[in-house]
């Protein structure tokens, strides 16, 4: 008989935790029983899954004992003082949040791309920054069959990768717009900074905080992510990664301008590129300028898959290749990712914490 597990979701709430429940729903993991978490702010509310009503509880500590899984999307803060005592109780943590991502002991894994990697967790595993990930996803086979060398990369991001808030922000600023009312930023494009700008009939050319060499700290993320994540070093030289993100007004789905060099320019072509895209894992292609085939946020959202298309060569610089990348970044980006994860430990046998006590030292709040 399969073994089953005990599930908990960590920011069951959120718009990334509300999907992760829908995966995770959708998943091949064997539930036994489900515990949904949150602030006390959202405690009492009611949920279903499959079929079957839960209330939302306040996480504490204790909420852990006896959990084998963690989906955790509920804020940096909330992973770094709560998966430790979770990894303490023996569970296996999945971790949407930035916080664990560079820690060396923590796996950065994208199924399609690394799953090798969860072979060295210790309770904890990260998702990558949403726009990271649809990006090496894209990226995997042309780095398998040609390699790539070098990537500028350009990302138009949705609203809802600042969170529900940044989503309905987008929302009530455009009926503002239409009306002919002033539009209220609140939020975007950081919620901590001292400007707000609004976001709608708007591009913001800043996601995340300024680093002190003007880069931002979502382009830091997709720079050092993706080193980590396909050479497991994120300083790695063995590829240059290089980033700007912009934040778009669209709901749900990022997009990306994606510019590479590969390593074997004289066995790569468009045609090779576009069939290894094709044949690849959580892949779709859809690339027929003759019929105005491209990838597009709209036809994206709500699916699990990475979408690539327009790719094309620089003429002017050979061995170098464009793709367009569009995905939803609450599935692929994050809840979907997640429960991929959860899939390919439960498939390899690697959910269970070899010593929680030992792993609990290495992570708990300094």
């Amino acid at each position: 008989m399969a073994k089953e597990y005990n599930v908990a979701i960590l920011g069951a709430t959120g718009a990334v935790g509300s999907r992760m429940r829908e995966q995770l729903a959708l998943s091949t993991i064997p539930v036994k029983s489900l515990k949904l978490l949150a602030t006390s702010r959202s405690a009492g509310q009611q949920q279903t899954f499959r079929g079957q009503t839960y209330i939302v509880e306040e996480a504490k500590p204790e909420s852990f004992d006896g959990i084998d899984l963690v989906l955790s999307s509920a804020g940096g803060s909330v992973s770094k003082h709560f998966l430790p005592e979770a990894v303490k109780r023996g569970a296996v943590c999945v971790d949407n949040t930035s916080y664990f991502r560079m820690n060396p002991a923590v796996p950065l894994v994208v199924p399609e791309v690394n799953p090798q990697a969860l072979s060295y967790h210790k309770g904890i595993v990260s998702d990558p920054n949403c726009s990271t990930i649809q990006m090496v996803v894209a990226l995997k086979p042309v780095f398998d069959k040609f390699g790539v060398d070098k990537v500028i990369v350009s990302t138009y991001q949705a609203a809802s990768g600042a969170g529900q808030s940044g989503w309905n922000e987008l929302e009530q600023e455009a009926a503002d717009y239409l009306d002919k009312k002033e539009m209220q930023a609140h939020i975007l494009p950081v919620k901590s900074a001292d400007k707000h700008y609004p976001l709608a009939f708007n591009l913001l050319p800043q996601i995340d905080v300024f680093e002190d060499d003007g880069y931002t700290h979502e382009e830091w993320k997709m720079i050092h992510e993706t080193k980590k994540i396909f050479f497991d070093d994120m300083n790695s030289d063995k590829i240059k990664v290089t980033a700007t993100s912009v934040r778009v007004p669209v709901p749900v789905s990022h997009g990306e301008s994606v510019y590479f060099q590969v390593a074997d320019s004289d066995q790569a072509s468009v045609s090779a590129i576009q069939k290894a895209i094709a044949d690849a894992a959580g892949l779709v292609l859809q690339d027929d300028p003759s019929k105005q085939l491209y990838p597009q946020p709209i036809n994206a959202a709500g699916k699990r898959e990475t979408f690539v298309g327009r790719v094309r060569a620089d003429n002017e610089n050979p061995g170098s290749y464009w793709m367009w990348v569009v995905s939803d970044n609450l599935l692929k980006g994050a809840a979907w990712n997640a429960v991929q994860i959860a899939e390919e430990l439960v498939k390899r046998d690697l959910l269970h914490v070899d010593d929680p006590e030992a792993s609990y030292e290495l992570f708990k709040e300094n």
